[in-house]
């Protein structure tokens, strides 16, 4: 009885034994993208795997020692939070096309349109996305030859972090803590950065491709340009650690007595900023070494012209479009009435603002800048002596850039600035309220005075009976030109 008992009990075991590795092989999962997931979805839209498969071998919360942003780009606000991923749409590890040295670099129109298309999100991925990640599809960037060029931004010195494109859907504050009287007012009618991405993820994939395809062609024709401006930013780039300035003492140009108003300054009082430091521009273009780039069969490159040679100084100073000011009808006009007066100086015909608003796309939420680049390149002459306009993110600069820059494209090539500020009281001391993201015409400088010229569009007495007359004709200190367009959101500029 006791050898018969022990003989059942070990054939039971034995067979308990046998089935134990069918019972463990029953738990493992059959889709390999389940031991992937590190909270971002496992394929792009183009189905192109989102994870390294060795990372199937680290246990879910593991820290894998890759940053979520690429290291080609240094990092200016901070970092993504540990545990709050920056999801995109993409679905790549990095921050987008443009943000990893493996990505593609396009070198024809063919590759231009291969790229946006591919990395275009769905439409319901992009409508079930988050804001952040909303942002790092809509703002995505791409590799035109040597330059970097980001939807919405422009062309950038380093590509933005998924922070800090998340960073841009919020409001700019006052940048006035030394004003605290300062009201808000009206908003003027620029397109705020949440308003873009809004406005581009709510259309359909095949019409969202057709808009960024639109707005990459005038970055693709003006590449040279952009990267004759970033050699310019270099150029007038300080040495690292350098000697810093007396605090609150204006730097002077050789020969100039600060606070002089020579006869070529119009009529306007600079603001309290000081001058910014100034040395000799390098004004003439460097000589571009374009390459032929091989279109695909199929395909065709946009034509457009590109930066000319014009190896000439710029003067002292120089103002072009005299008389050609407009003012805003609708407070939220200051696209239409800026490109109203940039085209009318062109062909001195003045069409109206209504008909402008419809052709910039403009909403009661404003204007897109490269609707307003698109536009001048479309619509008018300006860039046969400028080469054709681009959208410049001026982030990377200084106030000498930003001057020198000024002075290459109103003084050489003669042709207006698509200014894109934040209009502030501290900045522009006509202003008797603080008001939201704004255009303005660039239209002219002095060295000696240190100051840019502007048509301002924004008549605040139109929209508020306790408001100033701004409107005309204004000269502004570079320096606080600079910094106003630092304070709006984009940080970029149209030219």
């Amino acid at each position: 009885m006791l050898t018969a008992a022990r003989g059942a009990t070990l054939i039971l075991l034995g067979a308990l034994l046998a089935q134990a590795p069918l019972t463990a092989q029953a738990y493992q999962p059959q889709d390999p993208g389940y031991r992937e997931y590190t909270g971002r979805p496992t394929t792009d839209p183009a189905g192109d795997p989102a994870g390294d498969p060795s990372a199937s071998q680290t246990p879910a919360g593991a820290a894998t020692g890759a940053p979520s942003w690429s290291p080609t780009s240094d990092p200016t606000g901070d970092p993504t939070p540990t545990g709050s991923p920056t999801t995109t749409p993409t679905t790549r590890p990095t921050d987008g096309p443009g943000t990893s040295s493996d990505e593609p670099v396009a070198k024809s129109w063919g590759d231009v349109v291969t790229e946006v298309t591919r990395t275009s999100p769905g439409d319901v991925q992009l409508r079930s996305a988050d804001t952040s990640a909303q942002a790092a599809s809509m703002l995505r960037c791409f590799k035109l030859d040597t330059e970097n060029y980001c939807l919405g931004l422009g062309f950038v010195d380093k590509v933005p972090t998924g922070a800090q494109r998340h960073a841009l859907m919020s409001q700019p504050d006052l940048r006035a803590a030394d004003d605290v009287s300062a009201e808000q007012d009206i908003p003027t009618g620029d397109l705020t950065a949440a308003a873009f991405v809004a406005q581009r993820a709510a259309l359909p994939k095949s019409s969202r491709v057709t808009v960024e395809l639109d707005e990459m062609r005038a970055a693709w024709n003006g590449r040279e340009k952009a990267r004759e401006l970033r050699e310019i930013a270099e150029a007038n780039t300080p040495p690292p650690n350098p000697e810093p300035a007396p605090a609150g003492s204006p730097a002077q140009t050789p020969g100039a007595t600060p606070g002089a108003t020579p006869g070529a300054t119009e009529n306007a009082t600079p603001g309290p900023t000081s001058a910014p430091t100034r040395t000799a521009p390098t004004v003439g273009p460097s000589s571009p070494k374009p390459t032929a780039p091989t279109t695909p069969v199929g395909t065709s490159t946009p034509a457009g012209p590109q930066t000319p040679a014009a190896p000439l100084a710029a003067p002292s100073s120089a103002y072009i479009m005299k008389g050609y000011q407009t003012s805003q009808e609708k407070g939220y006009w200051c696209g239409p009435a800026t490109f109203q007066s940039i085209d009318w100086a062109d062909d001195k015909q003045k069409d109206t603002q209504a008909s402008w608003a419809k052709d910039l796309g403009s909403t009661t939420g404003g204007t897109a800048i490269s609707a307003m680049v698109q536009q001048t390149n479309l619509k008018t002459g300006w860039p046969k002596s400028a080469g054709t306009y681009i959208v410049q993110n001026v982030s990377g600069w200084n106030a000498q850039t930003f001057f020198a820059v000024h002075q290459k494209h109103l003084g050489v090539y003669k042709a207006p600035v698509i200014e894109h500020v934040q209009l502030l009281k501290r900045y522009f001391p006509y202003l008797a309220f603080n008001h939201s993201g704004h255009y303005q015409v660039g239209r002219g400088y002095n060295k000696a005075n240190g100051t840019i010229a502007i048509f301002e569009v924004f008549n605040e007495r139109r929209f508020n009976s306790r408001g100033n007359v701004t409107d005309g004709p204004k000269n502004i200190p570079a320096s606080a030109l600079f910094n106003a367009t630092l304070a709006n959101s984009f940080q970029n500029i149209g030219l």
